[in-house]
């Protein structure tokens, strides 16, 4: 998940070996691929604009101009369901962010950045939804989006977005009403065994160790994050045993567990440490580095005697820490990206370490590999870039002699990248595997020859890749339900973590349905 907020919206700116018969022949290498990023601009994508009128708010409807849009073709725009879009902004090099709402035709269900909206007008020839929500006692933030024209399920326009009553950014968008995938049944591979709702918090992430399963939520409005513990020795019906949730510190992103340690990554102390010696209660040990302050650790990650923990702030930067002694780890150094010409700075969001080499994903500065043996001295070896990046998640792993590479970013038009990393000062494109540009992919694990991918609204999708130039889809889940709660109040919604413990089982988090759990197909 993008950093703190379930409803904010950051605006991004550019910047095998085999063979046949008694003859040994040599096999070509595979076509290495041009890539054009994530997503490619246009222009805009309406004919409206925005303004400042005299009189009027920042927001209202009068300050969107539409007279050379055609209001008639608004009669297309279906009434009822979720939309995602993706936002351009009208500024000399475009930014782009994503978002979603939800409409319905009483308007019941309505909901725009997480709100119901404070007014709509949605009719024959008319589309206007503008949301209004006070963040502080002195900040209070507005967005509003107006239709120009629509063509089938998509619906192009204007948008703006204020804060305190000026404007933050504006511009135009495109939305497409989501509906799953043509000729998809709810499942095929893979059957549900059981699922459990998690009432803290909105669930992100997962860990699976000694027989439990151990879900992180972050806030969800009022709800507070925190942890909540499942028995799973008998995956067809987990049964909660705890709940934990700190008063000012219960944004937990991810989470990791080595022994009888549970690490917690917290958006406000760093990586807070649990004893589970007892599985079903875990205990707070400490929370490290504890002499730095406040410090927002969004994701962890664990290799031997290694633990790594990617802190988008209040400086971007990777934490590597000796554990040993797993429940009191030991700051051993970090790896810091400098900035880069051209390129809106970056921050690690996640991380995969193998064999000496930490793979980082960093955001807008793209995917890193670093040469993590002396960890008190890392050294960059490579990386790959692409327009519009927002790298968030990677899995590696052996291919005959070829180190292979799994990369997907987060934001509208992302997809997964498969990239030979055999030379780590040249990875190279040789495949990809695309569901769309209205949904993003989130999480990925991989198992041998097989890719578990949390797709968010496109559910869960399990890929031969033993022939990684051409991933090839051999299961999937949709667990994504229109009539599921809070189902259109983000971007960010659906099938979101992952784990395949080795137990013959995948445990899946769906942003609203919870913890649900299948056998490996």
């Amino acid at each position: 998940m993008h950093m703190r907020s379930k409803w904010g919206v950051s605006i991004l700116i550019a910047g095998m070996v085999g063979g046949s018969g008694c003859e040994e022949k040599p096999v070509p290498p595979p076509p290495v691929l041009q890539e054009g990023g994530d997503w490619t601009d246009t222009g805009r994508y309406a004919a409206c604009n925005v303004f400042s009128v005299q009189g009027r708010a920042c927001g209202d409807r009068e300050t969107l101009e539409v007279s050379s849009c055609d209001a008639a073709s608004l009669t297309q725009v279906p009434a009822d369901g979720i939309y995602t879009l993706v936002y351009r902004t009208d500024s000399q090099v475009p930014g782009i962010g994503a978002d979603a709402f939800r409409v319905s035709a009483d308007g019941r269900l309505d909901s725009f950045h997480g709100v119901p909206p404070t007014e709509r007008r949605i009719g024959p020839r008319e589309f206007f939804l503008t949301s209004t929500r006070t963040l502080s006692p002195t900040v209070t933030v507005r967005d509003t989006l107006v239709g120009c024209r629509a063509e089938g399920t998509r619906l192009y326009g204007c948008y703006a977005s204020c804060r305190n009553g000026r404007y933050t950014s504006f511009g135009t968008f495109l939305a497409e009403r989501w509906t799953r995938r043509a000729g998809e049944e709810e499942a095929s591979g893979l059957r549900l065994t059981s699922e459990s709702f998690v009432e803290q918090g909105m669930p992100v992430d997962i860990y699976v160790t000694q027989g439990h399963a151990y879900v992180v939520s972050v806030p969800n409005g009022p709800e507070k994050g925190g942890l909540t513990v499942f028995d799973v020795s008998n995956p067809a019906a987990p049964v909660l045993r705890s709940t934990l949730s700190l008063p000012t510190d219960n944004y937990w992103n991810g989470v990791w567990a080595k022994g009888n340690a549970l690490y917690v990554a917290s958006a406000d102390s760093g990586v807070v440490v649990f004893d589970i010696s007892e599985p079903a209660t875990p205990r707070l040990v400490r929370q490290v580095p504890s002499e730095q302050g406040a410090l927002d650790v969004h994701t962890v990650f664990v290799e031997g005697e290694r633990l790594y923990a990617m802190s988008p702030s209040p400086r971007a930067r990777t934490l590597v820490f000796d554990i040993r002694q797993p429940q009191e780890p030991v700051l051993l150094g970090e790896y810091v990206e400098p900035p880069a010409v051209g390129l809106p700075p970056g921050y690690p969001h996640d991380a995969l370490a193998l064999e000496g080499r930490l793979y980082i994903n960093h955001w807008s500065q793209g995917y890193l590999i670093v040469d993590v043996s002396d960890p008190a001295a890392p050294r960059k070896l490579g990386g790959f870039v692409y327009p519009y990046a927002t790298s968030h998640a990677n899995a590696v792993g052996r291919f005959g002699e070829r180190l292979i590479a799994f990369e997907g970013g987060e934001n509208w038009g992302t997809h997964l990248r498969v990239l030979d990393v055999t030379d780590p000062t040249h990875p190279v494109q040789v495949g990809e595997y695309s569901l769309g540009a209205n949904v993003s992919p989130h999480n990925m694990v991989l198992k041998g020859s097989r890719l578990y991918v949390a797709h968010y609204q496109h559910g869960v999708r399990v890929l031969d890749v033993s022939v990684p130039e051409s991933p090839r889809e051999v299961a999937y889940f949709n667990t994504f339900r229109e009539t599921d709660p809070e189902r259109g109040t983000s971007f960010y919604d659906g099938a979101i973590g992952m784990r395949v413990p080795g137990d013959g089982f995948v445990y899946v988090i769906d942003t609203s349905r919870g913890l649900l759990i299948f056998p490996e197909p």
